[in-house]
């Protein structure tokens, strides 16, 4: 099957939705937690979560044009400067997903998800309790992303919080964590890990 431009063009809204966010293939899915300085959080569900640089540990994210229905997770980030970062599980995938509703500002996802909200000293910003794996990260930067109104949001880790047995010879093991997977808009995944290769040195290249 191939599609060109214009066919791409010529998708309804939804099926266009659909397969742009799955051409990438299987991205992390993970729910950004956020709280404002009234003390009304806000949890929501994104699979555009990439690192950017380890030194300094800096993630990034994208997020959708903000309207008055959207954009809670970035206002809440720049009035409070942190937010979190929660591996999803397949124990709680269905109560993650619908924190991509349309909530009003101030009725919390967490509360109407069932979803718990767990604080540590001196974070400013509500962790699942739910999750596993979670980061705490402080804002450093938006981008704007003048083609389309989006943003890219960074900030740098201050919290790692993952089980023990997470980590597998030096390497964090996803499939250890039971963290998932998303593509397109509502399709999840398991994590399998079926191989694991050294460190690329030039002169340690097979020949293929």
């Amino acid at each position: 099957m191939i599609y060109n431009k214009q066919d791409i063009e010529g998708f309804d809204r939804v099926t266009k939705l659909k397969i742009m966010n799955s051409v990438t293939g299987i991205k992390p899915a993970n729910l950004i937690g956020t709280i404002n300085n009234n003390g009304l959080s806000n949890l929501a569900i994104f699979s555009s979560i990439v690192h950017l640089g380890s030194s300094p540990a800096l993630l990034g994210f994208i997020t959708r044009p903000q309207t008055s229905e959207v954009g809670h997770t970035i206002a809440n980030i720049q009035e409070n400067g942190f937010y979190t970062i929660n591996h999803i599980h397949q124990d709680f995938i269905k109560n993650a997903h619908y924190t991509s509703a349309k909530f009003n500002v101030d009725e919390s996802e967490f509360k109407r998800c069932n979803l718990t909200e767990e604080y540590i000293k001196d974070f400013k910003a509500p962790f699942v309790k739910e999750s596993k794996f979670k980061i705490g990260m402080r804002f450093v930067e938006a981008i704007d992303i003048k083609h389309n109104g989006t943003k890219l949001i960074i900030g740098e880790i201050e919290q790692l919080i993952f089980p023990d047995n997470a980590i597998v010879d030096g390497d964090i093991d996803l499939e250890a964590t039971e963290s998932v997977g998303i593509s397109g808009l509502n399709s999840y995944y398991s994590l399998k890990k079926i191989a694991k290769h050294p460190y690329v040195r030039i002169d340690e290249v097979p020949e293929f």
